[in-house]
């Protein structure tokens, strides 16, 4: 069976809408209604019912897509299996969101390569959704995300729970920002959160979505923004960025979601190179924390959206 074809079948399931499977495979939606033509006539039965709402499974379609799902799987665990490259054994692929690459997917990886120098690594980046799908389909063995999916054969554990902490490009900064913030859009939570406590902020101007790399582009001029703790203490060493006193901050926990049928041996691999990471990571964070700490006088700032906090 064609791989594509089961592949657009899973995105129309997963969207419900042809229009958007075709931009989720970037290929044109004609091109997403001949492949679900074609896979119907292969299995002779309709798929989907369409309407101007969108595209909703049909009895058989229900039926097919665990029969898809494992199938997808089963090919991307022998894709995997017959690429191993010579001189290793097994090969292992890893998925996170973009801010969480650096400074903390990445030491997974150096911890993994540092642990089992035989096991081959591939990393992939995405959304959520995105790697929920990567996840479902075999394409990852786990993924770091901010907001997890749950889907079946799939298993998760909270990592850490960062702190974003406001940070401005000039020394002595206090919370008088107008004209000078960047509002980076963390998720729902966060929005609530900054809109209850820091309602003059909400709408600056402008808004990235680009998470960390915002810490690059607000250390480049004169402007502020909230980031996670974890990756500031470079900034602020090098003096490029300095805490705002006063500003409260916002818990952004992240997660680890794998597939349960992982072998025994990559589990270990995952979770010990996980662990010694975050080890590494809590002691900046903590060094970050610590001079917020001290520039609130000995207290710890409050938190967005609620009361002070004393971690």
């Amino acid at each position: 069976m064609d791989i594509t074809l089961l592949r657009t079948f899973l995105a129309v399931s997963a969207t419900g809408s042809f229009a958007d499977a075709s931009q989720r495979l970037f290929v044109t939606q004609s091109a997403v209604s001949l492949r679900i033509r074609r896979l119907e006539d292969s299995l002779g039965h309709a798929l989907f019912t369409r309407s101007k709402a969108g595209a909703t499974l049909t009895n058989e379609g229900r039926a097919f897509e665990s029969y898809a799902t494992s199938i997808m799987r089963i090919w991307e665990e022998a894709r995997h299996q017959i690429a191993v490259p010579e001189g290793f054994r097994t090969t292992m692929s890893i998925g996170a969101q973009y801010s969480l690459w650096q400074r903390m997917g990445f030491r997974i990886l150096d911890e993994m390569r540092a642990a089992a120098p035989d096991v081959g690594l591939r990393a992939e980046m995405g959304m959520p959704d995105r790697l929920t799908r990567m996840l479902v389909e075999g394409v990852v063995h786990c993924a770091i995300m901010f907001t997890p999916i749950l889907r079946p054969g799939l298993a998760v554990r909270k990592l850490a729970e960062d702190k974003l902490v406001l940070a401005a490009s000039w020394p002595d900064p206090t919370l008088d920002l107008e004209g000078r913030y960047v509002f980076v859009d963390w998720g729902p939570e966060f929005i609530h959160a900054h809109a209850q406590s820091l309602p003059h902020l909400t709408n600056p101007g402008l808004t990235m979505t680009t998470g960390v790399l915002t810490a690059d582009f607000i250390s480049r001029r004169h402007f502020a923004a909230y980031l996670p703790a974890r990756n500031l203490a470079p900034y602020l060493e090098s003096g490029q960025l300095h805490l705002v006193p006063g500003a409260p901050t916002f818990p952004n926990p992240t997660w680890l979601v794998w597939r349960e049928s992982i072998s025994s041996e990559l589990l270990d691999l995952m979770h010990g190179s996980v662990d010694a990471a975050l080890a590494r990571l809590e002691s900046e964070t903590t060094v970050v924390l610590d001079k917020l700490t001290v520039l609130n006088h000995g207290e710890f700032p409050g938190t967005l959206g609620g009361s002070k906090s004393h971690d």
